[in-house]
């Protein structure tokens, strides 16, 4: 079948809860990885994925300027859910040594720094597969509103599985708390969404949830959700 009619089809099974979707979407669109910051509420998908098949790959985006706190709760939390194969990317060390030399690339020019942490790890890991699944869903931002569970990457011809597109933050929360799964330390501590650490701070009550991402700048978001190749800012996309 074309990645284009498969795609047609995948997006017609709104009926579908979002487990029994992803189960059917992993049985045909072949190679597929599940991409995870083991951010604020990480743990639906990968509790999802962990009941369908704990060997699939799921690729943990390591850019050297994460949360320790993070760090720890990736381990923690692949032990609990008996996940088995986590792989771990990160930047060529050399790379990031030449081209940000004092760590500081993070405030002259966050979106390259994106690109050469997050986004290039990305995609030399993607190269092969058919697919892969993220965690972005339409209340998250007005430029999601109309998220589809799958979409078809022009260029790469990958399919973008989005199996919590419609989930509302409460659903996401009712989720957590139904298979008792563990949370995230920072989201205690005023952090509802969690990147690196130089560029995510705390949020203050009422302000919207991703407040606190590269703070004082007009960023919103990191790059990794990429159009044809190409990392595309969220108001790009």
């Amino acid at each position: 079948m074309q990645p284009e009619t498969l795609v047609a089809d995948l997006r017609s099974t709104l009926h579908m809860p979002a487990t029994v979707f992803l189960r059917a979407a992993l049985a045909r669109v072949g190679r597929v990885a599940l991409v995870s910051s083991f951010g604020a509420d990480s743990a639906v998908l990968l509790h999802m994925v962990a009941q369908i098949d704990r060997t699939l790959p799921v690729l943990f985006i390591d850019t050297l300027a994460l949360f320790p706190e993070t760090v720890t709760y990736q381990r923690d939390l692949a032990v609990h859910l008996g996940l088995r194969n986590i792989q771990t990317l990160a930047p060529d060390r050399d790379a990031l040594f030449a081209r940000d030399p004092d760590g500081l690339l993070h405030r002259a020019d966050p979106d390259t720094c994106c690109q050469m942490r997050k986004a290039e790890p990305l995609a030399r890991a993607l190269a092969g597969y058919d697919g892969w699944i993220t965690g972005r869903k339409r209340y998250q931002a007005d430029t999601r509103a109309a998220l589809e569970r799958a979409e078809l990457e022009m260029g790469t011809g990958r399919i973008r599985l989005n199996p919590l597109a419609d989930w509302s933050a409460g659903q996401i929360g009712a989720y957590l708390d139904a298979h008792d799964l563990p949370r995230h330390p920072l989201v205690a501590r005023g952090y509802p969404s969690i990147g690196c650490q130089p560029c995510t701070s705390r949020v203050l009550t009422g302000e919207d949830p991703r407040a606190g991402r590269w703070p004082g700048t007009e960023k919103t978001e990191c790059g990794i959700h990429f159009i044809g190749g190409v990392p595309q800012r969220e108001d790009a996309a």
